[in-house]
């Protein structure tokens, strides 16, 4: 049967304390038991039903998490702190001294520094590839790998990644794929084409209002089960752990994420087509122009469109922050970076999110230092929205 993701939130119910359509949120730290022997069986694992400390897991962690497994079709899910939290932690999970990792070269810039910079303090390397480039992946595998890492749509290039062939990939060499969803939550599934792993920063399109920090990891229960054991589980010990109050406040923002994804995606292929036109360099993998436009199409939930973010390249650094800090001016959008808000965020990612990324490999992966990169927001009326961008875009004579 086809996954539906907003279906399967939909399909969920929760009642509070009270009876309150809200699950109620477990705003305590610790837990209190009626008997010590259920405390020492909770400390050895047996959990069902069982709180202990919330650095464990809380029920509210848990309501989001059910949402977030169901929304991914995997059969659990851990909710962390930060995207960061999420990403760390299972990759420090799965890889021990002496271990390898094949990831993409176009990620976002933490993720980068992380696999870069720490992890070869623990003895684990990582070979940076073109995801796209298949030979290229399989290529850069050893007798040490045991993870393929990548972004579903890589920040900020939006590459796109053939997850199912990555998938078979990682199949044939007996690796875990690990994909970073973060920019395509609903219109595409990885577990569906074939990922271990599905991991979202919650802090973007997911929660929606820029005002949250918040990380997710979706995967098999026993996979979870691992990432919360007390003796050897990364979450459990690096300590990631999600406020309660945090994930009630994300859990009630996800039930409008089917429409604010359509949203985002009808608004952003509007953009990405009148920018074209107008003769702009623009990436967007709903445009027949992009390298990967047939794999995305092969991949997405069709109702779900290609996203919300999109590209332009403006030439050079001092003209793209003066389109940016014009459009600000002109109430278009905030120059900040980050995505997934009701307005359009707008950031240059080579002095940004990426510039953990050394200027050297960002010309080597094509990241220039006049790409823009647009979250495009939630504007009712996008045509009036473009007229005003494109007026920007002539005074500042990157349009003539």
């Amino acid at each position: 049967m086809k996954h539906r993701p907003a279906e399967e939130i939909q399909d969920l119910q929760y009642f509070g304390e009270f009876g309150g359509v809200n699950p109620s949120v477990s705003d305590s730290s610790t837990y209190t038991f009626l008997s010590a022997k259920t405390m020492f069986d909770t400390f050895e694992g047996n959990t069902e039903g069982c709180y202990l400390y919330s650095r464990h897991t809380s029920p509210s962690n848990l309501y989001l998490g059910e949402a977030l497994a169901a929304m991914e079709n995997t059969e659990a899910a851990q909710v962390t702190a930060s995207g960061m939290g999420a990403i760390t932690a299972v990759l420090m999970q799965l890889c021990k001294q002496g271990d390898h990792m094949v990831s993409s070269r176009t990620i976002y810039g933490g993720t980068y520094a992380f696999l870069k910079n720490f992890t070869p303090r623990f003895g684990i390397a990582t070979s940076f590839v073109d995801i796209t480039n298949l030979e290229q992946v399989e290529k850069s595998i050893n007798a040490n790998t045991k993870v393929i890492y990548c972004e579903a749509i890589s920040n900020p290039l939006l590459e796109v990644a053939d997850i199912a062939a990555l998938a078979a990939l990682a199949k044939k060499h007996g690796l875990k794929l690990v994909v970073d969803n973060t920019f395509s939550p609903m219109a595409i599934s990885p577990s569906k084409l074939g990922a271990d792993v599905v991991i979202h920063s919650l802090t973007k399109f997911i929660n929606g209002s820029s005002d949250t920090v918040g990380g997710v990891v979706c995967a098999t229960q026993e996979f979870v089960n691992d990432l919360r054991n007390v003796n050897d589980g990364a979450c459990m010990l690096l300590g990631s752990t999600m406020d309660s109050l945090r994930a009630a406040s994300v859990l009630k923002n996800m039930r409008t994420l089917h429409i604010r994804m359509k949203k985002h995606s009808e608004n952003a292929l509007y953009l990405a087509q009148k920018f074209q036109a107008d003769g702009i360099k623009t990436v967007y993998p709903g445009l027949a122009s992009h390298p990967s436009h047939h794999i995305y199409k092969k991949m997405m939930n069709k109702e779900y469109g290609f996203g919300g973010l999109l590209t332009i390249d403006v030439g050079n650094l001092e003209k793209a922050n003066a389109v940016m800090e014009m459009m600000q001016q002109e109430n278009l959008g905030y120059l900040a970076v980050s995505l997934g808000f009701y307005k359009t965020l707008f950031s240059a990612p080579g002095t940004s999110t990426s510039s953990e990324i050394p200027e050297e490999e960002q010309e080597k992966m094509g990241l220039t230092n006049g790409l823009i990169r647009f979250s495009i927001g939630l504007d009712n009326d996008i045509a009036r929205t473009y007229e005003k961008m494109k007026n920007c875009l002539i005074q500042l004579k990157v349009l003539y």
